[in-house]
């Protein structure tokens, strides 16, 4: 878990590949209240672009920060309406 935000929920897309982890983390942020956090743990390394594309294009949500730790890609996403 991220020290610097208050996590609503964790997703675990370890394993799969693109389009799933953008998929499953639009559902996810669906079902969270505003102003809650989504830590979404990847091991697709094209969710980094992916996920901040998705992010960028997509109102009510905001990419906080991307995480590389060691196989795994961290993601933490907020929804803001």
């Amino acid at each position: 878990m991220s020290d610097t935000f208050d996590i609503a929920e964790t997703l675990d897309v370890k394993g799969e590949s693109c389009p799933m982890p953008v998929v499953k983390t639009k559902n996810a942020i669906d079902d969270l209240a505003e102003g809650s956090v989504l830590e979404v743990l990847a091991t697709d390394s094209g969710s980094m672009s992916d996920i901040d594309g998705w992010a960028e294009g997509t109102s009510g949500v905001e990419l906080l920060e991307q995480v590389e730790d060691g196989d795994v890609y961290k993601h933490y996403v907020e929804k803001t309406n």
